[in-house]
């Protein structure tokens, strides 16, 4: 069975939140813990967070599980810098599944079926498919590791995405389309009414 290992991003400042999303309490936990509860559910193995910004009181919430944490020294830099962190931990695996700790919606039953859709595919990425356009979550082939290694600083999992469309095989996948950036954001999202415009995760 090939194995999938999977990334969870949550190394940023939340400059447009202007307080840590990371810590934002829905439905009992925080939105890093939700995060780490799918991966946990999910068959993805190894996980690897990628933590930044506050790094030491993060680590706090994440006490005991059965994961690794990467503390990302250069966040300030961007999401590349994250994503090569990821990927440089994540050791001996056929695939990387690249997931944002700020899309609560998505369920570790989609996760799995986004990795199931991943292998059946031949493709190299599996994509989300959320709101006209593909983003994360996202599954990407090891023979794709030295591209994430390549990345520019200030930029995500899409461009490669971008750069390989003829490898990319996209996963319907609604509920990634909610993510947290403001406090409206939020304040949706506890409302049970997520946004609706088109979002551009990376």
């Amino acid at each position: 069975m090939p194995r999938c290992g999977i990334v969870i991003l949550a190394a940023g400042a939340s400059t447009r939140m202007g307080s840590p999303k990371q810590s934002l309490q829905f439905e009992g936990e925080s939105l890093l813990r939700r995060a780490v509860a799918m991966a946990m559910s999910c068959k993805c193995r190894p996980i690897m967070v990628v933590l930044g910004c506050g790094a030491d009181e993060l680590k706090g919430q994440l006490n005991g599980l059965p994961i690794s944490i990467v503390t990302n020294e250069r966040w300030p830099a961007g999401m590349g810098t994250s994503i090569r962190a990821g990927i440089t931990a994540i050791g001996k695996v056929d695939a990387a599944m690249i997931f944002l700790c700020d899309q609560p919606l998505v369920s570790a039953a989609a996760l799995d079926e986004l990795v199931e859709a991943h292998f059946q595919s031949g493709k190299q990425i599996t994509a989300a498919f959320y709101a006209g356009t593909a983003g994360t979550p996202a599954v990407f082939a090891s023979s794709l590791f030295d591209e994430l290694l390549s990345l520019e600083d200030h930029q995500g999992g899409k461009a490669i995405i971008q750069r390989y469309p003829e490898q990319v095989f996209t996963f319907p996948l609604p509920e990634a389309q909610t993510d947290i950036d403001t406090a409206a954001d939020f304040a949706r999202l506890v409302r049970g009414n997520p946004k609706n415009e088109i979002r551009s995760n990376e």
